[in-house]
């Protein structure tokens, strides 16, 4: 479960426990999505008035194509999560750029849409297979990992020059 009533945790702070489904409506087209759901580990606590405070993990885990040869790669997410959750009119709440605001006369609060973002952002942009992958060649797209290709080694025009002052001077 990740919504809590503003009214229970003003009382007690709430324990959170929860995943947050790769099929959930949170989630928009072209989101990475964790795997198997994302799970959300923490504490929400009130902050002062009309001001609650999330501090926990996110933990998850990425799928998609590997950078070098495109093949399946996969990795690991975890994240410390600290978010603020302020009532829109509150002091500061307005200044406050990295602050969650609340409908005037919501009851609940939703962790679903900010742990969306901090999944984003902790989310690494390109996935690689393993560490020493080879990648593909550049003539034949041949996959390197899987041995080498028949291809003439690529060689780059530009640094011509430099090779035959090298060769000249000895």
């Amino acid at each position: 479960m990740l919504s809590f009533d503003i009214r229970s945790i003003e009382a007690n702070a709430a324990v959170v426990d929860g995943v947050l489904a790769a099929d959930d409506d949170v989630w928009q087209e072209g989101d990475p999505r964790p795997v198997d759901g994302l799970r959300v580990v923490g504490r929400l606590s009130t902050a002062g008035s009309g001001r609650f405070y999330f501090s926990g993990e996110i933990d998850g885990r990425v799928a998609g194509e590997c950078r070098r040869c495109l093949e399946a790669a996969a990795a690991d997410v975890s994240a410390e999560s600290h978010l603020i959750f302020t009532e829109a009119g509150v002091e500061e709440a307005d200044e406050a750029d990295d602050a969650y605001l609340l409908e005037p006369g919501t009851y609940e609060i939703d962790l679903r849409p900010a742990v969306r973002e901090e999944w984003l952002l902790s989310v690494p942009t390109l996935l690689s297979c393993r560490d020493d992958c080879k990648g593909l060649c550049v003539s034949c797209g041949a996959n390197l990992n899987d041995g080498a290709c028949d291809c003439a080694p690529v060689t780059d025009v530009r640094w011509d020059a430099l090779r035959t002052d090298r060769s000249a001077s000895k």
